[in-house]
């Protein structure tokens, strides 16, 4: 059991001091995730490494119960992603912006750079895709907003590498596609 592992159990059997020795063992790892998901955002962007994670760490840490260390980054990252995406719908609002034309997109694969416009569509179509097939959902988060390879996703999954690619292949074309057809609904 690692570490990390122990001290989520802990929390779970309500150690008050458990909380506490967690964020030193996840805050490298998580600022490192933070780091390279926002280094692929564009120009301009407010929101630093540091105050995602810190905000991430605070939506983790109330009553959500964790089942090992891959389940604690998961939700890491899908807090990460809700972050971004609430970050982006506010510069949307008309006094930040959010006035301007909405462009369409193509995508083969997720970009390294995403517009507002675009983090919420993507965000939309994962939302749909989390109803059709959670797990590759949650591949998307873990890849995207996590910034994870495929091996450490697959892990985090407790799936194989290969079954990891495969479903990593199939949501990027069903993001794809549903993505193009929100836009043409516009």
């Amino acid at each position: 059991m690692s570490e990390v592992t122990r001290i989520l159990s802990a929390i779970e059997d309500g150690d008050p001091h458990a909380a506490a020795q967690l964020l030193p063992l996840v805050y490298n790892e998580l600022r490192q995730l933070a780091a390279q998901k926002l280094a692929k955002e564009p120009p301009g962007q407010t929101l630093q490494p540091t105050a995602l994670v810190h905000e991430a760490y605070l939506r983790l840490v109330g009553d959500q119960k964790f089942e090992g260390r891959g389940h604690f980054f998961a939700a890491a990252a899908e807090a990460m992603r809700r972050i971004l995406v609430e970050n982006a719908r506010r510069k949307q609002r008309i006094k930040h912006g959010g006035d301007r034309e909405r462009l369409d997109i193509d995508i083969a694969d997720l970009p390294t750079q995403m517009t507002s416009d675009e983090l919420i569509a993507l965000d939309n179509a994962l939302e749909k895709l989390k109803q059709h097939d959670p797990i590759k959902a949650k591949l998307v988060e873990l890849r995207y907003f996590a910034g994870m390879t495929i091996q450490q996703a697959s892990e985090a999954l407790g799936i194989s590498r290969v079954t990891a690619h495969r479903y990593w292949t199939y949501a990027r074309a069903w993001l794809r596609r549903q993505m193009k057809a929100d836009a043409g609904r516009d």
